[in-house]
């Protein structure tokens, strides 16, 4: 009986040794949802970033050293987005990385598109044709494969994003993208679950593929309406469902605007009839309420990580219909 009892625990042990999922670290909530996705009926990612946080000034404290330092994979969007980040993996992190900037197959956006579009005299045609895309996209990747001991050890980055736009998952296409590389790297790590993972990707591939249609029906013809934005943190979604940005107020750096500005975004959003202007919680409100003072510009909070739904695998997609809905009611407001 105790002969019996021990193989059966040494079998036990083994099996669980031999079943035991990768421990996953993610940067921010959207991020962390897709792996989420891909991970479902194998085990649950954590995520770094609290809800609230900035990815652009966060202050990465010790316990999240520790935590970085247990992973063994790392799935983040990169440097362009959190430089403050590059250094504590690369240091501390024991594991693999994957870093969604990186990664090919899904157009990247440059960040100069939007800052100073009409505010210095360009030319307002918003030629859609490069960005006509979302049909291709679906067959490009349909079935493809606190302590309060802690103390801050991060002071003040700026963020500049280099050469293209970081906010690159509010474009569901590029998240079907990642979906396949995300997959890839968790069978690296557990290639036990390979499958469980490939098929995960797929499904939801074709649930992204699902909410741009949904979302492209629910916005309709914009027509000539255009929106402001207080950062320029919108232009993939933007792009992908072919709406038009009339300016954004803080520039990549997240400068204040000067006086001259303010006065040729007043004028800039008033040719242009803007709807709304669109501000984030990250970078608050106070700059755009200068640009639409005397106005009847709407203000829309828009949170591009989501902040207030809850984490998991459905977050992305509640994500995206939260902004496409708040959009959608710009275009209806009278």
């Amino acid at each position: 009986m105790i002969r019996r009892t021990t193989t059966i625990s040494l079998v036990l042990a083994a099996t669980s040794a031999s079943a035991e999922v990768p421990r996953v670290m993610t940067d921010i909530a959207p991020v962390h949802s897709l792996v989420a996705r891909v991970m479902e009926g194998v085990g649950e990612p954590e995520v770094l970033l609290p809800p609230g946080a900035s990815p652009h000034d966060y202050s990465f404290r010790p316990s999240d050293a520790r935590r970085l330092s247990d992973a063994d994979l790392v799935v983040w969007m990169g440097e362009g987005l959190e430089p403050w980040l590059a250094d504590p993996i690369e240091t501390l992190g024991s594991g693999a990385t994957l870093e969604l900037l990186e990664t090919d197959g899904w157009p990247k956006r440059e960040l100069s598109d939007a800052h100073d579009h009409g505010v210095d005299g360009d030319d307002h045609d918003h030629d859609h044709d490069e960005h006509d895309h979302a049909d291709e996209a679906h067959d490009d990747h349909d079935h493809e494969g606190e302590d309060h001991e802690d103390h801050d050890t991060h002071a003040g980055h700026g963020h500049d994003h280099g050469d293209f736009d970081p906010h690159a998952w509010l474009d569901p296409f590029n998240a079907g993208v990642w979906l396949t590389h995300i997959a890839e790297a968790l069978s690296e790590a557990d290639p036990e679950n390979a499958q469980t993972y490939a098929e995960n990707a797929e499904a939801a591939q074709d649930d992204l593929a699902s909410l741009i249609s949904e979302i492209t029906a629910q916005l309709g013809d914009p027509g000539d309406a255009t929106f402001a934005v207080g950062h320029d943190a919108y232009g993939y979604f933007f792009d992908r469902f072919e709406l038009t940005m009339s300016g954004a107020v803080t520039l990549s750096d997240a400068q204040a605007p000067g006086p001259a500005r303010i006065a040729a975004l007043k004028e800039q959003f008033a040719e242009d009839g803007t709807r709304c202007i669109l501000v984030d919680p990250q970078s608050g409100a106070e700059w755009p309420a200068l640009t639409i003072e005397g106005t009847d510009i709407a203000v829309k909070e828009v949170d591009p990580l989501g902040g207030g739904i809850e984490t998991g695998p459905d977050f992305y997609p509640a994500l995206l219909r939260d902004m496409a809905g708040k959009l959608a009611d710009c275009l209806t407001e009278e």
